[in-house]
């Protein structure tokens, strides 16, 4: 709009010709190509007579130029539109586009996928914000070559790498049973990675201690052999046992062994740990920190006692009407959380303007992503444990309740057993202090 224009239309309520016009969108203004080409990445590849290790260029606004043109100009494309689509930075553009060139020009097999091991070499120490932001593209492009080895298989092979040749065979017959199932009788579905993870832990120490007690296969292992190795403590006894009657049930039902001999142990019973009451000077600290993404987190679990899952997950959608929705239960939020959540999204908005990430709760990493923040990154931002702060607050809401069982489980969203433990905690005090007070 010229001046003659907008005298016509309306008051002019800025200069003329002294506004900076709009960059153009650099996806919808460039020459690059919409479409991919088909022949990439190539099936074919180029085999080399010597491993060597490379020298990558340190360099990233003066990269080799590469040999292919046309594949360099589709990946920038790809790039454009995945940041764009993201609201990247332009320095995370520069950064990926630069190691992407180095990429190309260092190929073995010019057009051929990527291995994630050559992307990892480039950007070592360049931070994991540059790795990650290279793996997303070139894997939206189909351009990604994923050779890593799961860290799960890199954990079992630590373990089994010291023990005798069969005793490792053994271990790993119930490993790869557990880590990928099996459809034949007797059927087995994959173990979770967590629960499979404690088990190699437990059982790697156990069969290391049987290997230097001279054992070489677990046929030679008896009931007194287990009982032998069991720690003291009665919460490690009741995991090293679980782990142990696991691998050996397994292994009877591949009939690798003849008998089991962990199938008449006894069963530990291990005494359950009553909450305690924390200290929340530091809770207090954070809700007045003036950080606006510190205080949100603090209130939310003071006020609600949220779980750091919880927080992690929480959604944008899940904020209307004044009342958090968290799967099948509705809270209402106080007052003052709301201007603490409000603060937050203020701030997030003024940091992160073109995020597409769902969650209420992002940071510098996820903000041009869509996962969710990690637990530690919870922790640390409170400055506390979220857990800690929720039993804190479920023991003193069972404590002003006097034990009130379906209270603390339509509040907190537990269950019958849970707040069970809360209402014996608070009335074995209670009963405690009654008797103190006769006597």
């Amino acid at each position: 709009m010229d001046v003659r224009e907008a005298n016509r239309l309306g008051q002019q309520l800025f200069l003329a010709d002294m506004f900076r016009e709009k960059r153009p969108d650099p996806v919808a203004e460039s020459n690059y190509p919409r479409s991919w080409p088909v022949r990439y990445p190539v099936a074919h590849r180029q085999l080399t007579l010597f491993d060597l290790p490379r020298r990558h260029p340190r360099t990233r606004r003066c990269p080799p130029d590469p040999p292919l043109p046309d594949l360099e100009a589709a990946l920038e494309y790809a790039l454009l539109d995945h940041a764009a689509s993201f609201g990247w930075r332009d320095a995370l553009i520069v950064n990926a586009r630069g190691v992407i060139r180095i990429l190309l020009a260092l190929q073995d097999t010019p057009g051929a996928a990527i291995p994630v091991s050559d992307v990892a070499a480039v950007t070592k120490g360049r931070g994991v914000d540059n790795l990650k932001s290279v793996l997303e593209v070139l894997a939206s492009a189909g351009m990604l070559d994923d050779d890593r080895r799961p860290a799960l298989d890199g954990f079992f092979a630590q373990h089994a790498a010291r023990l005798p040749e069969q005793l490792a065979r053994e271990f790993g017959q119930w490993f790869d049973i557990r880590r990928h199932g099996t459809t034949t009788p007797p059927r087995y579905k994959p173990t979770g990675e967590s629960t499979l993870r404690r088990h190699v832990a437990s059982l790697g120490a156990i069969l290391s201690t049987w290997a230097e007690a001279g054992y070489q296969s677990l046929r030679e292992i008896d009931r007194q052999a287990i009982l032998d190795v069991l720690p003291d403590a009665a919460t490690d006894q009741r995991r090293t046992l679980s782990a142990v009657r696991d691998l050996f049930r397994v292994l009877k039902g591949q009939q690798v062994i003849f008998t089991n001999p962990a199938a008449r142990l006894p069963r530990i019973l291990v005494r359950e740990s009553e909450p305690m009451p924390m200290e929340l000077t530091k809770v207090r600290e954070a809700i007045n920190s003036g950080k606006p993404v510190r205080e949100a987190l603090a209130a939310l679990v003071a006020f609600h006692a949220l779980r750091s899952s919880e927080l992690r997950h929480l959604m944008l959608t899940d904020l209307h009407d004044h009342r958090l929705h968290i799967g099948q239960r509705t809270i209402l939020v106080a007052p003052y959380v709301q201007e603490k959540i409000a603060a937050w999204l203020d701030e997030r908005a003024r940091h992160w303007p073109n995020t597409v990430n769902p969650h209420v709760f992002i940071n510098g990493h996820t903000g041009v992503r869509t996962c969710t923040v990690t637990p530690s990154w919870i922790t640390n931002t409170i400055g506390a444990s979220a857990d800690a702060i929720r039993q804190d607050r479920i023991l003193h809401e069972a404590t002003a309740t006097d034990g009130d069982a379906r209270r603390l489980s339509d509040f907190f969203g537990i269950t019958t057993q849970g707040a069970e433990r809360y209402v014996r905690t608070v009335t074995s005090h209670t009963t405690s202090s009654t008797t103190q007070g006769f006597s």
